[in-house]
């Protein structure tokens, strides 16, 4: 019996084996395949064309195939896809980091904050709200790209080279503008850059320099945020502290107070036009 029971065990354990080797094949038979398929393109070599029967009924034909091999092409397919999926992965990023997007993002987090309010507004509108203002604000400076770089390109009067350098103009001008030159300066000394105009500054200087820019001014209009609210709950906790009432929490008092102060000056529309116009000078 227990030499049955062990058989049986070792009888069962070969199958899995046999499955990841057998899985481990055919992957490697489907990289091998990508492989020659990619060496095939970039040698030039014509992959044969899957030609459908000519149809009676007038419908569409597929024909599979590598034309204008013959022509010369700035970049490589390859490479232009790998450099699409790495933009696509870091949109998020340079929409955050190039744009007003910091800036709203945090001040509209700290008006939150100073009224007391954990999830009201939600995150997504608040998040909402920032990507509209974003767009809103930098409309201009898309408009600027799209007519000097995207334009062009699209009509084959320049290449991709010069269509994102003259792309770049634009971002680089409201960063500029928005950015402390301390802090522009900062990175530019630690990158041992010679004296160089504004204009020819690389974006490896300008945007960390535009990011910590953007940071302080967002903490200063958090603090001028914060002001009035605090002289309410200070206001409250003083009168329940003479009235006796140690017991009762300032922020039940005080919650209310600070919404009903909000609504009466018109907050949102007073917060939203003080961004907005923060990215005019």
């Amino acid at each position: 019996m227990t030499s049955t029971s062990a058989g049986s065990e070792i009888h069962h354990s070969k199958f899995p084996r046999i499955r990841i080797h057998s899985g481990w094949r055919i992957l490697a038979c489907l990289i091998f395949g990508l492989f020659a398929l990619v060496e095939s393109s970039a040698q030039g070599i014509n992959l044969p064309a899957v030609v459908q029967p000519p149809s009676t009924n007038g419908g569409l034909t597929l024909n599979l195939g590598l034309n204008g091999l013959g022509q010369p092409q700035e970049v490589d397919s390859a490479i232009k896809l790998l450099f699409l999926i790495t933009l696509l992965s870091l949109a998020p990023s340079i929409v955050l980091l190039t744009t007003c997007f910091t800036r709203i993002a945090i001040v509209l987090s700290f008006v939150r904050t100073a009224l007391s309010l954990q999830g009201s507004p939600a995150n997504q509108i608040l998040i909402g709200l920032t990507l509209f203002l974003t767009f809103f604000i930098m409309t201009p400076v898309w408009e600027r790209i799209n007519d000097e770089a995207l334009q062009p390109y699209k009509d084959k009067q320049i290449s991709s080279s010069e269509a994102l350098d003259r792309a770049t103009v634009p971002i680089r001008e409201f960063m500029l503008k928005q950015a402390r030159a301390k802090d522009v300066e900062l990175f530019a000394s630690i990158a041992k850059l010679e004296p160089t105009a504004p204009a020819d500054l690389p974006l490896k200087v300008v945007i960390p320099g535009f990011i910590i820019s953007e940071l302080r001014t967002s903490f200063q209009m958090g603090f001028l945020l914060f002001v009035p609210f605090i002289l309410i709950d200070l206001i409250v906790a003083t009168v329940l502290m003479s009235m006796g009432m140690m017991m009762m929490p300032p922020q039940t008092i005080a919650l209310p107070l600070k919404i009903l102060l909000f609504v009466l000056v018109d907050g949102w529309n007073l917060i939203v036009k003080s961004v907005v116009l923060s990215f005019a000078g």
